[in-house]
């Protein structure tokens, strides 16, 4: 059954240097994001020349995905040191009782502190695998990608250990 997501920027911005944006619309019936997020990966990212900015710009338009505002920022975010995004985010996650899909460690603990299901990038792979939209060996280079591009900050210790957990082999 596929259910509506709020996302934070880093599973945006991941996808989409991976070109896996598809995946979210495949997995999901619905995402949703505040205007936070938006500044921080498309004006600030184009605005910095990132390519992936003007990528995610683009599918965002053509699946006609909006920014969301923000009713409120729940009062157990407002003081978390977390950036506008994330408690935007988890704000908007914890109003429609929906997934929320962060890499930030932070904010993921803080979410699931208020009982929010978190899921990150790697995460949403392993969804996307297990949903068979891509196979073993897709999820093997994708992991293997993420943990060598230096501009995509997940541990790749995480990559081996979450790849090897879901396959049940040594890698």
């Amino acid at each position: 059954m596929m259910e509506m997501a709020v996302t934070n920027a880093g599973p945006l911005m991941v996808l989409s240097k991976l070109n896996l944006l598809h995946l979210l619309r495949q997995n999901y019936t619905e995402v949703r994001f505040p205007r936070a997020v938006y500044e921080e990966c498309i004006t600030n990212g184009i605005r910095y020349g990132y390519e992936d900015a003007q990528v995610l710009r683009l599918f965002l338009y053509y699946n006609q995905w909006k920014a969301d505002e923000v009713p409120e920022i729940i009062p157990a975010v407002r003081n978390e040191n977390l950036d506008q995004g994330e408690k935007e985010a988890i704000s908007i996650a914890y109003y429609q009782k929906s997934i929320l899909l962060m890499d930030e460690e932070k904010g993921r603990n803080t979410a699931r502190s208020l009982h929010i299901p978190v899921l990150g990038s790697l995460g949403i792979l392993i969804k996307s695998y297990r949903n068979r939209l891509i196979d073993k060996d897709q999820l093997s280079l994708y992991f293997d990608t993420i943990s060598r591009r230096r501009d995509i900050w997940i541990s790749p210790k995480l990559c081996k250990f979450l790849l090897e957990k879901e396959l049940y082999i040594k890698i």
